[in-house]
């Protein structure tokens, strides 16, 4: 795993750049989390598991709950057009007012909308 330190007006971020490390579980999260220097995280959305954007699965729940608790900003980039569920389309309306966790298609739209 491989984070590339991105400094910002929103303070450092540490950007998970590769596609092929997946937070399959809450092992490899905290790995993430250990691994970065700095409170913000972003990744791609690629680097979910798909049961993420299952919110009856209850993972994305241990994972903002998580992030809750360590105190940590996460970004999340990727295209979120094609989210069927209204749940899902709510929880990243609701996790983007926020701030704490966004989802958005660009780095530079996600450090807009921190908080």
């Amino acid at each position: 795993m491989i984070l590339k330190e991105v400094d910002t007006e929103k303070g450092p971020i540490s950007f998970l750049s590769e596609n092929d490390y997946i937070i399959r579980d809450n092992d490899s999260f905290f790995n993430l989390i250990y691994s970065a220097n700095s409170d913000t995280i972003a990744i791609y959305s690629s680097n979910l598991p798909e049961r993420f954007f299952d919110l009856t699965t209850g993972f994305a729940g241990e994972i903002f709950q998580k992030i809750t608790n360590y105190q940590k900003r996460f970004i999340i980039i990727g295209d979120y057009s094609n989210i069927t569920s209204k749940s899902f389309k709510d929880l990243i309306y609701e996790s983007n007012k926020n701030g704490k966790v966004i989802f958005t298609e660009t780095l530079e739209e996600g450090i807009s909308l921190l908080k």
